[in-house]
């Protein structure tokens, strides 16, 4: 299964309209809108789970097309990095 990331969406899309985008490359296993925590609102991107010959076809065939009067920015996600590192403050040694 691959996880495609999709940017730029129109604040209204549901994750029913990311299912019917991405139905018509193959079986849709997930998709879901990212939204604030504090308002519930979108936050105008979201992620759709697909087996991995198809994702790259809707990434391909997708990727800056218009959606909602938006272009679309569709790629492969990457994974969220760990935390970790840091700075440390500027101590005396």
């Amino acid at each position: 299964m691959k996880k495609i990331y999709v940017g730029n969406l129109p604040w209204s899309t549901t994750e029913a309209d990311l299912k019917d985008m991405f139905g018509t490359f193959g079986e849709v296993h997930s998709a879901a809108v990212v939204t604030d925590r504090d308002t519930g609102r979108s936050r105008g991107f979201g992620f759709v789970e697909l087996d991995p010959g198809d994702a790259d076809k809707a990434i391909a065939e997708l990727d800056g097309r218009d959606f909602g009067g938006r272009s679309l920015r569709v790629n492969e996600a990457q994974d969220k990095r760990s935390g970790g590192g840091g700075g440390g403050g500027g101590g005396r040694w």
